[in-house]
């Protein structure tokens, strides 16, 4: 038996139910690309106003892609769990606000329709840097990219995010609507900028007088969001049939901890946000000390941990050496921030620490490591530039980096083969193929245009850093480096 709303009573006392009727619920909100990250996240969110008694702010859900998650929701009748795990502790709720699941290729028209809805008032994103279409050191769109290319040529059936939001606002326009808000919500330095250059630039490809107008018209906030979400396996849904009664299979797995920090510029009605989301005039600062600090750390544990054959973050933190590299790589990316009066930097670095050492988050080194070429240049490569651009060391942030590099060969230092996942390891993998040795497979990296800056390219602390730790990630192994980086000065 499946969750769903008939099943509803039947659910064990302890676990959270929807307080409201999803029958009088109306879609406020689109989101692109949803995912385990938006139902731990953002739809749990929306949920808490929709508890709160403000019935506008249902969510519509598309896949740009794959048809997994319409078929995991779409029996359950769009209720899935969310389970908070803290140590032996855990937590479960039902959400209700997601009420359809569509895949954009299959309905196109829905989609755009129920985009352009007068009853629609933010679009929300969590389509992975990938999916933005943008060069991740320039910002520039992709145009060689197919369905960007695809999009260039003609929006009568979109086949990315920007297409579609492009595409809904023109609509909108027509039917002398105002725009919706369109909120980034994945981990890019200046989302919302990002976003809005990349809508303007494909409107203005199509239509000047459409660009103009949302220029004028449209908002595009930033935003900084926080909650580790590891991936969801079939044992966890195994164990919670167990507790259940009944299967779900769009369960997710969460921290307790929950952030949403969102530029407070909407261009049309908002909810009565409840906790866990801070509307701020400023969301910059939040967003360098998020990416530096958790994600920069993320990125390191899951190479360095991943190639010393460790699966899970609570696992690589274990080992002394690693937990001292962390807190180094903090010590190097702190003096970079300038945050808010709200954030205590201390704190929060303890906070993170008990983060990833929850154990029952199970949150998989390999994951993490997904996409590296798309996320290096916020969450080490622009922190590597500040630092050096101080005249300050990169011991340990040279380190993350280097296994990125090392990470590329596809095998652990236990003789272990993987699948490097990363929509640019064809092309990395060439431009290492032919590299006889460390120093030239770091000439080698340095010259791909779109991870490195060109700030970074002919930095030559840099590369005998990088050259140094690759060096010893491919003689002597991730541990060993680990343990050599507090000895180390660049």
């Amino acid at each position: 038996m499946r969750l769903s709303e008939a099943e509803l009573t039947q659910l064990p006392g302890d676990v959270t139910r929807p307080g409201y009727d999803r029958a009088q619920v109306t879609v406020g909100v689109v989101h692109l690309g949803i995912g385990a990250f938006h139902r731990a996240h953002q739809a749990a969110m929306f949920d808490d106003v929709l508890a709160a008694g403000d019935l506008r702010w249902g969510i519509v859900a598309a896949s740009l892609r794959s048809p997994t998650v319409r078929e995991q929701m779409a029996p359950q009748d769009g209720l899935y769990t969310m389970l908070v795990r803290d140590g032996a502790q855990q937590s479960a709720r039902i959400i209700g606000a997601v009420q359809k699941v569509l895949i954009a290729p299959e309905t196109t028209g829905e989609l755009l329709a129920v985009m352009a809805s007068p009853d629609t008032h933010i679009v929300t994103l969590t389509i992975t840097e990938k999916g933005y279409k943008l060069d991740p050191a320039t910002g520039a769109l992709i145009e060689g990219d197919p369905q960007l290319a695809a999009d260039l040529a003609s929006l009568d059936k979109p086949q990315t995010a920007l297409g579609y939001i492009v595409k809904a606002l023109s609509m909108r326009r027509v039917a002398g609507l105002e725009p919706f808000t369109a909120i980034s919500c994945d981990n890019l330095p200046h989302n919302g900028s990002r976003l809005y250059a990349g809508v303007l630039e494909l409107a203005t490809r199509h239509d000047p007088s459409l660009a103009a107008w949302i220029a004028a018209k449209g908002a595009f906030p930033e935003t900084m969001v926080d909650r580790i979400v590891p991936a969801t396996t079939p044992q966890d849904i195994a164990d919670l049939a167990q507790r259940l009664g009944v299967e779900d299979r769009a369960m997710v797995k969460t921290e307790p901890f929950t952030q949403w920090v969102i530029e407070d510029r909407f261009c049309g009605p908002r909810p009565a946000f409840g906790a866990g989301v801070q509307l701020t005039g400023a969301v910059a600062p939040w967003e360098e000390a998020k990416l530096r600090l958790l994600n920069g750390a993320h990125s390191g544990i899951a190479y360095l941990g991943g190639l010393a054959g460790l699966a899970h973050v609570h696992e690589v933190l274990e080992k002394a050496e690693a937990r001292g590299f962390v807190e180094q790589l903090w010590d190097e990316a702190q003096a970079t921030l300038s945050p808010p009066p709200e954030l205590d930097i201390a704190a929060y670095r303890k906070a993170l620490m008990g983060r990833f050492d929850n154990p029952a988050l199970m949150h998989r080194t390999h994951q993490i490591a997904m996409d590296g070429s798309q996320k290096l240049p916020q969450r080490l490569l622009a922190t590597i530039a500040a630092r050096l651009q101080a005249g300050q060391g990169i011991a340990a942030l040279s380190l993350a980096v280097a296994g990125w590099i090392r990470w590329q060969a596809g095998v652990d230092d236990l003789g272990q083969g993987f699948t490097v996942d990363d929509p640019l390891a064809g092309a990395i993998g060439a431009a290492l193929a032919d590299a006889p040795d460390a120093a030239a497979r770091i000439e080698a990296v340095l010259g791909i245009e779109a991870v490195v800056p060109a700030a970074l390219r002919g930095d030559a602390v840099l590369r005998k850093a990088l050259t140094h730790w690759l060096t010893v990630l491919e003689t002597k192994g991730a541990l060993a480096a680990l343990a050599l980086c507090k000895d180390v000065a660049w």
